[in-house]
């Protein structure tokens, strides 16, 4: 198998061809020279260092040896390549169900490369959309490749995207110094999280292994999904429809146990997004002198959002659900802290039964009053 597609069957998507539209239709980034890029790269790379003890000192979590995953800074390209090759790897289940439930109708193979085809493009279109919009992100699974490697415990990399901290950094007109450092902070503290607890990601991916099981969708319905997004996207979408038609690929949870499974997914996501924010809070003041700044501007933004276009597209993709995410996860993990200090904190990550649920991530004293009970005598 070579490549991200391999030599086999394209199937329900060609992942090539997604690499190659993606890469095809990424726009530019900002306008650097060739010695500019470099500083940024390498000032990157000191900061991502730089985090590891600062998180670590704040947290109280993990040691040198935890961290075996690598950091990358990335082009847009890069970010394209590495999120295709995590996403075959964990979609492979859910993909191989619906080719087999495919498989016995009638020119399924001829279908099967045309569609793949069809929905490797539109998929493409879609990275290349999102490629311009990561700043950083922690690739939980991660498989290794020749040229973008990963953690040998388990996988995963950290990847920072340049191109695009450049020119956040630019649009909010902060200091670009402080900026990249900030970002850093954020994106460790993800690192972190996995590498000090090292039974966390084969739980993420228990869970959505499980979710996945639970879904029994017609091939056409998860495909409708990417279309309904790369129209958007295209503008292909008639004047008016975003708001009834821009469906979430959540809507494809149908069974009670799969809203459950979300519900604990959900939880988890918000604890470990509003983590990361916290911790690049609580570091910020002492490391990045125009904290306060950045904070502020960078909220608006988030606040703000951008077209009608990116509206769409980001409650098809769940990117609003995220975005509360970072809230009440955060809302979370200070009342937690302001409760029990930091070390009645990290009993969060003792097992699976100490992460808190959905439920619990609105009332913090819930999660406190369980986990932290005394013993009847």
């Amino acid at each position: 198998m070579t490549g991200f597609g391999g030599t086999a069957s394209p199937g329900m998507v060609d992942w090539n061809l997604a690499v190659a539209t993606a890469t095809r239709l990424v726009r530019p980034g900002p306008d650097v020279s060739r010695d500019e890029a470099r500083a940024v790269v390498a000032e990157l790379r000191r900061h991502a260092k730089a985090s590891e003890e600062h998180v670590r000192g704040f947290t109280r979590m993990g040691t040198d040896e935890t961290h075996d995953t690598p950091v990358l800074v990335v082009d847009r390209p890069g970010w394209v390549r590495a999120n295709v090759a995590g996403f075959r790897e964990i979609l492979k289940p859910l993909l191989e169900k619906m080719q087999e439930r495919r498989g016995g109708n009638p020119g399924s193979a001829v279908l099967g490369t045309v569609g793949g085809k069809v929905t490797g493009v539109e998929l493409g279109m879609l990275l290349s959309f999102l490629s311009s919009r990561v700043l950083g992100q922690y690739e939980t699974f991660a498989p290794a490749a020749r040229d973008l490697p990963a953690g040998e415990n388990g996988g995963g990399r950290l990847l920072l995207v340049a191109p695009n901290i450049v020119h956040v950094e630019r649009e909010l007109d902060v200091e670009p110094h402080d900026f990249r450092l900030w970002v850093c902070l954020h994106e460790e503290t993800h690192r972190t999280q996995f590498s000090a607890v090292p039974w966390l990601r084969d739980h993420l991916e228990g869970e959505i292994q499980s979710f996945l099981a639970e879904t029994d969708v017609d091939p056409m319905t998860f495909l409708e999904r990417i279309r309904d997004a790369a129209q958007s996207l295209a503008g292909g979408r008639p004047e008016g429809e975003e708001e009834d038609g821009g469906r979430s690929f959540v809507e494809l949870v149908q069974t009670p146990a799969q809203r459950e499974i979300l519900g604990r997914l959900t939880a988890v996501m918000s604890l470990l997004e509003g983590h990361a924010d916290y911790v690049m809070d609580g570091v910020g003041p002492s490391v990045v002198p125009t904290v306060s700044e950045i904070r502020e501007k960078f909220q608006q933004r988030r606040a703000k959002g951008a077209s009608r276009l990116d509206q769409a597209l980001r409650r098809l993709l769940g990117l609003d659900a995220k975005l509360r995410q970072y809230r009440d996860g955060e809302r979370f993990v200070r009342a937690v802290v302001d409760e029990t200090g930091i070390e009645g904190f990290n009993r969060v990550w003792t097992s699976p039964n100490t992460l808190p649920t959905k439920a619990e991530i609105a009332k913090p004293a819930d999660w406190v009053a369980r986990v932290h009970r005394r013993p009847e005598s």
